[in-house]
C-alpha cells in the first residue's frame, strides 16, 4: 500500500459499506469479514495497514505460550492493525488492555481479533479500537499459542496479507487488498461526495430512481 495513503483522513471520511462497494466494483467481492466480529465499543473506528498474527489453540497447560505473541505485538510499526486468526477460538481472550497499551505506543491504530478479547472496560478507557467476536477473562497462556505473525492469514473468512489496507466501524471490518489500497480509497472519497449530493436531493424530495439515475450511487 502506498505510503502517502492518509490515514486520519479515511478514519474522518470513510465508513467501511463505502469502502465495501467500491471493492465490490472492483471486482473484490469477498472483502468483508464476517459479521461476528463487533467493536467493542460502537464510537470505534480503525483505518491501517495489515500487521498479521496467527494463533492455535493448545492443551498443555504447563506450557508458556506467551513469547511469539509478545514479539508479534512488539514488532507493531506505526500506521499499522493488529489481525489476528485464531481460527474462530473460543478457549480464551487473544487480546487485552496491556496488549491494547503496547501497540498504542508502538504506533498501531488498533486491534481485529477473530476471537476473544477481556479487559473491556480498560480499553474502552483508551478509546482504543477493538474489534473481537467476543469477550472471556481467561488469559491465553497455556490455552493459545501464536505461532507465526505478518504471513497471510484467514480472518473473519476473508484472506488478509500483511500490508493490506483494513477498515472498521460498527458496520463491520473491510480489507482492501495493498495493490490497490490507493485506487479504493481515491474511490471511496470520490463516492461519499457523491452520496453527499444524493442525500441532499432525496431530503428535498426527490425520488430514489431518478437521482439513483443523476449519480449512480444508492
Amino acid at each position: 500500500m502506498s505510503k502517502d495513503i492518509d490515514l486520519d483522513l479515511i478514519e474522518a471520511k470513510l465508513y467501511s459499506d463505502i469502502i465495501s462497494d467500491v471493492l465490490d466494483e472492483m471486482g473484490f467481492r469477498n472483502q468483508a469479514m464476517r459479521e461476528d466480529i463487533r467493536p467493542i465499543y460502537p464510537e470505534a473506528v480503525v483505518a491501517g495497514r495489515a500487521r498479521t498474527i496467527l494463533s492455535v489453540d493448545i492443551y498443555d497447560e504447563s506450557q508458556f505460550t506467551l513469547e511469539l505473541e509478545m514479539e508479534a505485538v512488539d514488532s507493531l510499526r506505526t500506521g499499522e492493525v493488529a489481525v489476528v486468526c485464531t481460527n474462530r477460538s473460543a478457549r480464551a481472550a487473544m487480546w487485552g488492555e496491556l496488549l491494547s497499551t503496547a501497540s498504542r505506543v508502538r504506533g498501531a491504530r488498533g486491534a481485529i481479533i477473530d476471537g476473544l478479547c477481556r479487559d473491556v472496560k480498560r480499553i474502552m478507557g483508551m478509546r482504543f479500537p477493538v474489534f473481537a467476536t467476543g469477550i472471556r477473562p481467561y488469559s491465553s497462556n497455556g490455552r493459545c499459542i501464536v505461532v507465526s505473525y505478518n504471513v497471510p492469514v484467514d480472518c473473519g473468512g476473508v484472506l488478509v496479507e500483511p500490508g493490506d489496507l483494513i477498515f472498521g466501524d460498527i458496520d463491520g471490518v473491510v480489507v482492501a487488498p495493498k495493490k490497490v489500497a490507493g485506487e479504493v480509497v481515491e474511490r471511496a472519497l470520490e463516492k461519499v461526495e457523491k452520496e453527499n449530493v444524493t442525500r441532499t436531493e432525496l431530503e428535498k424530495g426527490l425520488k430514489l430512481k431518478e437521482v439513483y439515475a443523476k449519480y449512480k450511487t444508492l
